[in-house]
Formats: C-alpha cells, sequence, structure tokens
C-alpha cells in the first residue's frame, strides 16, 4: 500500500484525488484549509479553450489535447457515479476577429488541427450573424473562428462531483487543515524534515529504506498520530509557494486577479439550438441556463509584488465590452460579482507539474494560472504516472 497526501483541494487537487482513487494500491487523503472551490476553482469560468489554443506542440498542446479528450468520458462518469448534473457546454466556441487580426494565422492552425485530427472552421461575417443574430458585428468584426470541439463546464459541480467520487473510491478529506510549510529537523537529526501544518507539525522521515511522512493533528482537522505517507502532491495555488520554501526548494507563484459577472437576462440570448461560448478580445459570455450567462474576466497583477485589488472600472470596461458585442446584456440583472486570484508561477512556464528538485517524494502539481479547469484532467494523469513509475 503506497500512502498518499495531497495539500490542496481545487479543481487540480480533487482531480488527482479521484485519478488516483482508482488504483485500490493507493491510499490517498486530501487536505485543505477550506471546503472545496472555495479558491481560484470557485472564479473560474470554465471555458476550455484548447483546440483554438495557438499551442500546436510540445507539453503545452499536449496536456491540451490529452484533457480535452478526457472531458469526453469523464463527465459522463462522474455523473453517473455521484447522481450530479454537470453542467458541460459541447456548442464549443466561437472567438469574433478584430479588424486588423491576421487570418492567416488560423488559416494555418486550422490546417494543423485537421493534420491532428481536430475541427477549426474560419467564419465569414455573414455566418456568424446567421447563426448568432444577438451579436453586433459592426463593431470591427472581421471574421470568426468556430472551435466546435472545444468545451465549458461548471468548474464548482465539476470539483464538488470529483469529491464525492474520490469518497466513494475511499478517498479521506480532511477539510479545516492548513499546511503553512516544510522546516528542515537537520539540527535535531540529518534525515529529518517536518511539515508545519496548522498547529501541529508533520515530520517527514526520508531514509534510505522507508522515506514515510508522519501527520499528528492539526489546525481543526482530526489526524491520527500515527498516520504515515510516502508521498506529498502540492496542488495548493497560491499555498504552494509557502509549503515548498522551508524546504529551501521555493517555488515561486504569484496571484494575478481576476473579476467576473453573473448575470439573469430578460429574454433568451440569441439562437436557443446553438449557444457557443463567444469571445472576442479576451473578453467571454459564457451562456447557461435559465436564461442566464457569466461574463469576464478582468487580468490585474499585482503592483510591486504586493497584493492585487479588485480594480471596479476593470471590472466595468469588461462588461462595456461585452454589451458592445452583445446589446441584450444592457438589460441583464447582475445577480452577482465575483472574483479570484489566479496561480500564475514567476518567470517559468506554466503550469508547474514535476517532483521537487530536493526531494524525489513530493510532488508539484500547481501554477496553472489561467488554465487549471482545462487542465485539471491532464494534470491528474501526468501525476498518476510519476506516482505509479
Amino acid at each position: 500500500m503506497v500512502r498518499i497526501a495531497i495539500i490542496g483541494c481545487g479543481i487540480v487537487g480533487a482531480s488527482i484525488a479521484f485519478e488516483l482513487s482508482k488504483f485500490p494500491e493507493l491510499k490517498v487523503t486530501v487536505f485543505d484549509k477550506q471546503p472545496p472551490v472555495q479558491g481560484s476553482t470557485g472564479a473560474a469560468l470554465g471555458v476550455l479553450m484548447g483546440v483554438i489554443s495557438h499551442k500546436t506542440k510540445g507539453r503545452n498542446w499536449h496536456l491540451r489535447e490529452t484533457s480535452l479528450q478526457r472531458y469526453e468520458t469523464l463527465i459522463p462518469e462522474l455523473e453517473a457515479a455521484t447522481g450530479r448534473k454537470i453542467p458541460f457546454n459541447k456548442q464549443g466556441i466561437l472567438l469574433l476577429c478584430s479588424e486588423g487580426e491576421d487570418l492567416s494565422k488560423w488559416e494555418k492552425l486550422a490546417a494543423t488541427r485537421k493534420s491532428q485530427g481536430w475541427k477549426l472552421e474560419l467564419w465569414e461575417v455573414e455566418q456568424v450573424r446567421e447563426f448568432c443574430p444577438h451579436l453586433d458585428l459592426n463593431h470591427n468584426i472581421i471574421a470568426g473562428i468556430y472551435s466546435p470541439q472545444d468545451r465549458q463546464v461548471d468548474p464548482t459541480t465539476l470539483t464538488l462531483a470529483l469529491v464525492d467520487a474520490a469518497k466513494l473510491n475511499g478517498v479521506n478529506f480532511q477539510f479545516g487543515v492548513e499546511v503553512q510549510g516544510i522546516k528542515s529537523g537537520q539540527d535535531a537529526h540529518p534525515t529529518t524534515n517536518s511539515l508545519s501544518c496548522g498547529t501541529g507539525i508533520l515530520p517527514v522521515t526520508e531514509n534510505s529504506t522507508n522515506p514515510t511522512i508522519n501527520l499528528i493533528s492539526c489546525g481543526t482537522g482530526i489526524l491520527p498520530v500515527t498516520e504515515k505517507f510516502d508521498r506529498l502532491i502540492v496542488s495548493a495555488g497560491l499555498g504552494t509557494a509557502a509549503v515548498t520554501a522551508s524546504l529551501n526548494q521555493l517555488v515561486d507563484i504569484r496571484p494575478v486577479l481576476g473579476q467576473a459577472l453573473h448575470l439573469r437576462l430578460k429574454n433568451p440570448l440569441g439562437n436557443p439550438d446553438f449557444a457557443p461560448v463567444i469571445t472576442c478580445d479576451d473578453i467571454h459570455i459564457v451562456p447557461l441556463a435559465n436564461q442566464e450567462c457569466w461574463v469576464g474576466a478582468t487580468v490585474e497583477f499585482p503592483e510591486n509584488g504586493g497584493e492585487v485589488q479588485a480594480n471596479a472600472e476593470m471590472l466595468e470596461e469588461v462588461m462595456a465590452r461585452a454589451i458592445a458585442l452583445c446589446p441584450a446584456l444592457a438589460e441583464a440583472e447582475i445577480i452577482r460579482k465575483w472574483s479570484g486570484l489566479r496561480p500564475r508561477p514567476e518567470g517559468r512556464p506554466a503550469p508547474i507539474i514535476e517532483a521537487l528538485p530536493s526531494n524525489s517524494k513530493v510532488f508539484i502539481a500547481s501554477g496553472h494560472y489561467r488554465n487549471g479547469v482545462l487542465l485539471a484532467p491532464a494534470t491528474a494523469r501526468s501525476i498518476r504516472e510519476m506516482i505509479l513509475q
């Protein structure tokens, strides 16, 4: 039996837990200082921009392709196991190109996708108008790029379903447990490290024969003193830096804030038989059930490395640009406004999926920036392969 500890239960941590739960030889426990989807996952729009992205090779495309393929089976699998209905928009993404856009790059991308077995269509303005009569295409829109195999999923419902399904497979979830860091214990013993967890200490015993992580009660969670783990997976988003810093292996992840809106419309929006996600210049209009939609999102960086404060003017600008594309939004009721901090690696590409260089028993699955929901299934599969190799 290999005992696994996962720190963090957003979409990435929950996906890893569910993936590992399928293997009887693995005993998985997940720790989080909050209930699920309280962090960046709860503020995501769930737009899965894979085929329509300009990543065509290497790790970034492989992760996207793997996730898109897995989502087609994952959603029905979770619904059958848990009884939850997971909102999953399979009508694709329609990207509107503004004046000055180089359409030749889209033609090249469409050809590449065809060779890879994926579809990407270039639409003239009249075709966009035919399928989406609710859009105002007089604002310098010159074409549409339709990606029928990209998706959108509700991140909150999905994460809760992953947790439920993992529980059914025997995963133990400990919420209310905050892991604050990993502290060197060399003063006491040259082969011992410890994880600081709330008010408790998690000793990490490294030796050549049986490296384990011993846990005691910490925070508000209840952990048996004798609990031991063989592997540690850190999927704590912005908390990853604190957990790893004291191992003298800082994983530098910094916050980027995003704000979005949840709207209720007076009348059905556009063609009821064709409701893809609409995106233009990084503004997303995400159709939902019951004449509702999401609009987002801002991209707000911290100033001078400090905390990010939500900028109301930036959210107003997002809404104004969305209304310019879809005038019916001007009469919509704002149900709520929300924001979240996205974990962005500093000085290296997102995401980070690797064993910690200073400790081969510690794995990092974090720093997904704006693609946590998109890349969660592929991340889970990558971690599974590392654990089972």
